[in-house]
């Protein structure tokens, strides 16, 4: 029976997982780009629906952080 830990690090080894950020604020959105570019599926959770609003429109609301 294979060890679920290590399946869990071969699976995160492979970028195989899907990382999930709750809250996308100053340290939120930083780490879900962070995730993004190191080759992991992310998902960005935040109850601000004008964050939520402003990313899907390809809007940065924090200055240090580029739109692209």
């Amino acid at each position: 029976m294979p060890n679920p830990l290590e399946t869990l690090r071969s699976r995160i080894d492979q970028r195989q997982v899907l990382v999930g950020v709750i809250g996308l604020g100053y340290v939120g959105l930083p780490l879900l780009q962070a995730f993004i570019k190191a080759g992991f599926r992310t998902i960005g959770y935040d109850i601000d629906q004008a964050k939520v609003d402003r990313l899907l429109a390809g809007e940065s609301y924090i200055r240090h952080i580029p739109a692209e």
